[in-house]
């Protein structure tokens, strides 16, 4: 039987080999600036804000943000929504791809490769590995998140 060490040199080696085969790759045409990315997570937690308020709340001058939000705009990536309670007022807000985009960039793995290895195991090897990386996230200090269809033990 090989030493905790040894398994743990294994583990190592073997997470390294699947995170390099499943990691998500972004295709550069479609990389967003650190900035802009923020930007998006802000919107995407505070809500529709204007351009001021997004200013402010990044603690950047108005016309830098415009500026921002202006390339975002022209991506796609955000709209301009009047505000129904003031119609003086101009809402900025994440679009649909802004929210897709936003909840891509959250994902570390691409689905769809790991998707298809996944297929490559019988139901019961996959479920007992997916309870055997629940119970390891467990035992490491990590609450339990989601529904495990395994068995606890």
């Amino acid at each position: 039987m090989p030493s905790i060490q040894e398994q743990t040199q294994t583990f190592t080696r073997l997470y390294s080999e699947v995170y390099a085969l499943f990691h998500r790759a972004i295709p550069k045409r479609t990389l967003l600036t650190p900035e802009s990315l923020a930007v998006l997570e802000h919107f995407r937690l505070a809500g529709p804000l204007t351009v001021t308020e997004a200013a402010r709340h990044m603690e950047r001058a108005q016309s830098v943000m415009s500026g921002i939000i202006d390339q975002l705009v022209t991506k796609g990536l955000v709209i301009r929504i009047r505000d129904e309670r003031d119609k003086r007022r101009v809402l900025v807000w994440l679009s649909e791809l802004g929210r897709t985009t936003m909840a891509g960039e959250s994902e570390v793995l691409c689905p769809e490769r790991l998707g298809a290895a996944l297929f490559g195991l019988r139901a019961s090897e996959r479920e007992s590995l997916l309870m055997n990386l629940e119970k390891l996230l467990q035992l490491a200090g990590k609450p339990k998140r989601g529904k495990s269809k395994g068995k606890s033990q």
